[in-house]
């Protein structure tokens, strides 16, 4: 559907800037917005390698079970029927980590494994358990107290401080965490 739209909106605008006489303009935009989508693609590419081998680094360095450890006692009570020592839990608490630290493409492996490792704890079943559900919306409204990822958006369009923003980063993403997870755990209980 999404290409449909993309194509449309593409048709639309080639044909009004012929009827308006401003296809200069229009081929200069596509050109700019070409080289400043690819200059805008490799600084994230770098920051992306940078999290994510520090992420594996992590986990061969038995950092995530540490974390896990940690990060236990506020996740037992919404995956009660998850092992703290199993490898879902360890996914999970590395996904949140990272997503803490705002990094949100260094995190999809953890979520993708953890999901793989839920799925597995759930017989295989085409029906997702309610641990699944509750990470879903987990890692979908996540929590990040260190929004990188929006700060190198920030620095690549040259702003001046691209870390003012975490103030409202951290209350929007705190009341979505909270909101998402008070609807999924009531509808959860209703299920059971």
């Amino acid at each position: 559907m999404l290409n449909y739209i993309w194509s449309g909106l593409i048709i639309v605008s080639v044909v009004f800037a012929a009827l308006l006489n401003n296809t200069s303009e229009l081929s200069d935009a596509l050109v700019n917005s070409g080289a400043s989508s690819i200059q805008l693609l490799m600084t994230m590419a770098g920051i992306i390698c940078l999290w994510s081998g520090i992420m594996k680094i992590a986990e061969e360095s038995r950092l995530t079970q540490v974390i896990s450890k940690a990060f236990a006692p506020l996740l037992k009570p919404l995956f009660s029927k998850l092992d703290k020592n199993s490898a879902a839990f360890r996914c999970i608490t590395m996904n949140i980590t990272a997503n803490l630290l705002g990094l949100g493409n260094a995190a999809t492996p953890f979520g993708l494994k953890a999901m793989s490792e839920l799925h597995k704890l759930n017989n295989n079943s085409n029906t997702a358990s309610n641990e699944m559900v509750i990470f879903v919306v987990m890692n979908t409204a996540s929590l990040q107290i260190l929004p990188t990822t929006i700060a190198a958006f920030r620095q690549s369009y040259k702003s001046n401080a691209p870390f003012e923003i975490m103030v409202p980063i951290w209350i929007s993403s705190a009341c979505a965490l909270a909101v998402a997870l008070i609807i999924a755990c009531t509808f959860c209980k209703k299920q059971n």
